[in-house]
Protein backbone atom coordinates (compact mmCIF):
# COMPACT_ATOMS: atom_id res chain seq x y z
CA UNK A 1 0.00 0.00 0.00
CA UNK A 2 0.97 3.18 -0.68
CA UNK A 3 2.44 4.89 2.56
CA UNK A 4 0.90 8.27 1.99
CA UNK A 5 -2.30 6.50 1.19
CA UNK A 6 -2.13 4.29 4.10
CA UNK A 7 -0.91 7.64 6.47
CA UNK A 8 -3.71 9.83 4.75
CA UNK A 9 -6.52 6.93 5.82
CA UNK A 10 -5.03 6.64 9.31
CA UNK A 11 -5.54 10.41 10.00
CA UNK A 12 -8.52 10.22 8.72
CA UNK A 13 -9.89 7.23 10.97
CA UNK A 14 -8.46 9.19 14.07
CA UNK A 15 -10.10 12.64 13.30
CA UNK A 16 -13.45 10.59 12.89
CA UNK A 17 -13.02 8.51 16.34
CA UNK A 18 -12.02 12.74 17.91
CA UNK A 19 -15.12 13.39 16.32
CA UNK A 20 -17.26 10.58 17.37
CA UNK A 21 -15.59 10.87 21.25
CA UNK A 22 -16.43 14.31 21.13
CA UNK A 23 -20.03 13.83 20.42
CA UNK A 24 -20.49 11.00 23.02
CA UNK A 25 -18.38 13.77 25.60
CA UNK A 26 -20.98 16.54 25.15
CA UNK A 27 -23.78 14.98 23.87
CA UNK A 28 -24.19 15.84 20.26
CA UNK A 29 -25.17 12.87 18.54
CA UNK A 30 -24.87 14.68 15.17
CA UNK A 31 -21.20 15.13 15.84
CA UNK A 32 -20.73 11.33 16.78
CA UNK A 33 -22.58 9.70 14.21
CA UNK A 34 -20.39 12.24 11.78
CA UNK A 35 -17.34 11.18 13.56
CA UNK A 36 -18.58 7.01 12.63
CA UNK A 37 -19.27 7.89 9.60
CA UNK A 38 -15.74 9.19 8.65
CA UNK A 39 -14.07 5.96 10.50
CA UNK A 40 -15.76 3.94 8.33
CA UNK A 41 -14.69 5.78 4.75
CA UNK A 42 -11.37 5.34 6.18
CA UNK A 43 -11.71 1.45 6.96
CA UNK A 44 -13.69 1.47 3.44
CA UNK A 45 -10.46 2.96 1.57
CA UNK A 46 -7.68 1.24 3.32
CA UNK A 47 -9.45 -1.83 2.29
CA UNK A 48 -9.53 -1.14 -0.79
CA UNK A 49 -6.25 -0.07 -0.97
CA UNK A 50 -4.75 -3.63 0.65
CA UNK A 51 -7.34 -4.74 -2.05
CA UNK A 52 -5.22 -3.59 -4.94
CA UNK A 53 -2.34 -4.40 -3.37
CA UNK A 54 -3.42 -7.93 -3.00
CA UNK A 55 -3.92 -8.37 -7.08
CA UNK A 56 -0.34 -6.41 -7.69
CA UNK A 57 1.36 -9.41 -6.47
Amino acid sequence: MAGGKKAKNMAKSAKGKVKETTGKTVGNESLEMKGRAEQAAADAKQAAEKAKDALKH
